[in-house]
């Protein structure tokens, strides 16, 4: 790669040199770093890449996925490639959508001290203290819509001292939310019906068997919805 601006970074206290325009992760990759994980899909939507760092003479510790945050000069980086979060077990047939369920399988969001951390933390700029407040309510319709782009990195959770799995309440949320509480979709329903019923299956046999030269040209000639 030709860049004539480099940066310094530091890459779990390790000095590097690399070109100023590089992400976290393209930068991790330059310095000589293979990733074989925490690198997902690269566009900063499935959460994979958690990053903390800190800038050099600077007191704030930030968070951000790797794969869309430009390196910065100054910069001390650590990935988070695994964050325990409490992933409580449960069928969603045999629960209900009553505040009690939050009690039952996530009762440290009662705990919660209104520190606002995992707000400001959050790699997607959601309201998470907000979606928490909802959950507590039983509100679970506004938690759900409010933590709707949530890609379940556990930097918010990282950051919590009252050792909430803010993704995990979240996931409970949207998921008694789809299940009980929201419209049933009808035309869902029936394209379901009629992949069970085998409608698709002579398109996907066609497409198995095309080259991967073919799938491209199918794919770059389709049709594109304006």
């Amino acid at each position: 790669m030709n860049s004539e601006k480099k940066v310094k970074i530091y890459l779990f206290g390790k000095e590097y040199s690399v070109p100023s325009e590089l992400t976290i992760m393209c930068a991790m990759e330059y310095a000589g770093y293979q990733l074989v994980r925490g690198c997902g899909c690269r566009s900063g939507f499935c959460g994979a890449c958690a990053t903390i760092y800190r800038i050099k003479g600077q007191r704030e510790l930030k968070t951000c996925l790797a794969c869309q945050t430009r390196v910065e000069d100054g910069m001390y980086i650590a990935t988070l490639p695994f964050f325990p979060l409490v992933k409580e077990v449960y069928d969603v047939e045999k629960i209900k959508p009553t505040e009690q369920i939050m009690m039952q399988l996530y009762p440290e969001i009662y705990a919660c001290v209104g520190c606002g951390a995992c707000t400001k933390s959050c790699t997607q700029s959601l309201d998470v203290m907000q979606y928490i407040a909802y959950a507590q309510r039983g509100d679970f319709k506004r938690c759900a819509e409010e933590s709707f782009d949530c890609v379940m990195c556990g930097v918010c959770s990282s950051r919590c001292p009252a050792g909430i799995s803010h993704p995990q309440v979240a996931m409970l949320a949207r998921r008694l939310n789809g299940k009980y509480l929201a419209p049933r979709s009808a035309h869902l329903e029936d394209r379901v019906k009629e992949i069970k019923d085998g409608g698709f299956d002579s398109l996907m046999e066609s497409l198995t068997s095309l080259s991967d030269g073919e799938l491209r040209e199918l794919y770059n000639k389709r049709d594109i919805e304006k």
